[in-house]
């Protein structure tokens, strides 16, 4: 699996990279033990009435971290931005690959269309990307709320999703890249909608950074403006 969160000498070239929208922080998904032992002992020591809060937002980020591990994936951003009635609307945004060894991955992208097209609820448009053809689809459905705990009959809860994603491969490419938007913010799938198209057409399959290296962030996401439609 590529690195894309580091890149020196001795790691290697990320497969792909990508630009991140305002209000989107990069999130660790291999953080150190001592690190993760440390919060947790922060939090076991706040004053009562914080603890509480502080206990869940804990839970939610291992939750968050244990669901993309399990799902491979390679990158992730939590999003948070005010929304109409004075509070935030949170969102996370996720990149990962899907191989196709041995085949096509232009033919093998076209077969994932059709299969997603196929599935009643999903809104599927082809795509024109700067760094090759893709395509989007959209669905609102249930997801396992990550951090809270389960319910009495012993199931986990499930809270309703807008999701969108983004599959797109380009010439000479073995992988298929998958970007996705999960947000519990429904009546801003339109918004959303256009955030996740944003970042799809940030993506390269060539190194868009000065040769340097510099305008290169530690996530290894474009950090550089003038790759990036959101300023």
């Amino acid at each position: 699996m590529p690195d894309l969160w580091e890149k020196s000498t001795s790691d290697p070239i990320p497969a792909y990279w990508y630009g991140l929208p305002h209000g989107y922080l990069p999130l660790d998904l291999d953080p150190p033990v001592d690190q993760l032992m440390a919060l947790v002992k922060r939090v076991l020591g706040l004053p009562e009435e914080h603890r509480d809060q502080a206990e869940r937002v804990l839970r939610f980020y291992a939750g968050v971290v244990t669901t993309l591990n399990s799902h491979d994936v390679q990158g992730c951003a939590i999003g948070l931005h005010p929304d109409d009635e004075g509070s935030f609307a949170s969102s996370v945004l996720t990149f990962s690959t899907v191989a196709a060894p041995g085949v096509n991955a232009a033919l093998a992208l076209a077969d994932m269309a059709v299969t997603a097209a196929r599935e009643p609820g999903k809104d599927v448009q082809p795509l024109e990307l700067p760094c090759g053809t893709g395509f989007f689809t959209a669905e609102t459905r249930c997801a396992v709320a990550p951090g809270r705990p389960s319910d009495e009959d012993g199931s986990l809860p499930e809270d309703p999703v807008w999701q969108g994603t983004v599959a797109v491969t380009g010439p000479g490419t073995p992988d298929i890249v998958v970007v996705q938007l999960v947000t519990p913010a429904l009546e801003l799938a339109d918004e959303y909608r256009d955030v996740l198209l944003g970042v799809a057409h940030t993506v390269s399959f060539v190194d868009p950074s000065p040769a340097d290296g510099a305008g290169r962030t530690a996530s290894g996401a474009v950090a550089d403006s003038t790759h990036s439609p959101f300023g």
